[in-house]
């Protein structure tokens, strides 16, 4: 077996039998901003044999203070954080067999995104996410690890189908998220922690130590030095998820919404079908400031002072602003209605 996992074999827990089973599982990272990478790189590292990675965004220079996998030649490049950690893994372990996915996870695509892992790690930054999360890999019997990181505050739990209750027995709604990155900030080492939490429960499943799994919501606030365990219980008798199995965020007729994304003005527009990228990138040049296109997407400079990004998936980026109303405006005028 590889040498290069020698001192993790070396780790009774784990040995050359979890070995194996590491090289034989499957996992789903979905969001590689600030947690993603760090679990991205655990999971390759560790051997794990399958690493599908999912995000809908590329690489700013406002990530590089967190998002560990990513460096100013990515910014230049404009490269998508799945495609720019698929090349910065690939290079630490080519055993791992990678798939990048530019997309944003939604109830059309889950069940393609999940398809065929063992396993999902949380590295979304928002609860509708979360819980079509929650909500597919309960409706699958996947287990599925919880992670979040605000300011100094970071949290933790694994989610297994049939063992626990998910994560809608004790958050219930996704407007109870409180406050996010984008309003009061975050700081780096509280990410390492809690992706390391995750990736740690991760491996204790994968390994079959699945008796090993910390049973309670971990709570941490680092700057103020606390910390706090909260035991799952039962599952909410009502549950529409894991008792009820309703599963909300699978509704196929909910429709689209637009998405404000963490860290910056930036509203996200579904769109209404694929974009050929050379096609806009020659449309809009005589109406824009400057356009600047890559293999994987196109940004365009508006006259009005907002940026526009456009990806192959029809979704559309419109920075600058958080307001709804001003970005759908300015979306039909330079894509259509």
């Amino acid at each position: 077996m590889d040498t290069r996992y020698s001192r993790q074999m070396l780790f009774a827990p784990i040995g050359e039998a979890g070995q194996r089973k590491l090289g034989q599982s499957a996992v789903c990272i979905v969001g590689m901003g600030a947690l993603g990478t760090v679990l991205a790189n655990h999971m390759v590292r560790a051997g794990v044999g399958f690493v599908r990675l999912v995000d809908r965004d590329y690489v700013e220079l406002s990530n590089l203070q967190r998002q560990m996998l990513y460096d100013e030649d990515d910014v230049q490049n404009g490269y998508p954080k799945a495609v720019a950690a698929e090349r910065k893994l690939a290079r630490v372990n080519s055993s791992v067999r990678l798939e990048a996915i530019v997309a944003d996870a939604t109830v059309h695509n889950i069940d393609q995104l999940l398809h065929g892992v063992d396993l999902v790690l949380d590295g979304t930054d928002n609860f509708q996410t979360r819980f079509l999360l929650n909500d597919a890999c309960f409706s699958k019997g996947i287990p599925f690890t919880y992670g979040g990181a605000v300011s100094a505050h970071g949290m933790s739990a694994m989610l297994v189908p049939g063992q626990t209750p998910c994560l809608r027995c004790f958050i219930q709604s996704a407007d109870a998220s409180g406050q996010t990155c984008d309003t009061i900030g975050v700081i780096a080492p509280v990410i390492d922690i809690v992706a390391s939490y995750q990736a740690v429960e991760a491996l204790k499943y994968l390994v079959g130590a699945g008796d090993k799994r910390r049973n309670s919501l971990l709570t941490f606030d680092l700057w103020h030095n606390r910390h706090y365990e909260m035991k799952l219980g039962e599952p909410a008798a009502n549950c529409p998820c894991c008792q009820l199995k309703q599963y909300p965020a699978l509704d196929p007729a909910q429709p689209e919404v637009a998405v404000s994304l963490c860290g910056r003005e930036t509203v996200q527009l579904a769109g209404s079908g694929p974009l050929d990228l050379s096609l806009w990138s020659e449309r809009l040049a005589p109406a824009v400031v400057n356009v600047s296109a890559n293999a994987y997407l196109v940004r365009a400079e508006l006259p009005e002072g907002e940026r526009l990004v456009l990806f192959p998936d029809g979704r559309v980026f419109v920075q600058g602003t958080d307001d709804v109303v001003r970005a759908k405006t300015l979306y039909a005028r330079y894509i259509g209605a």
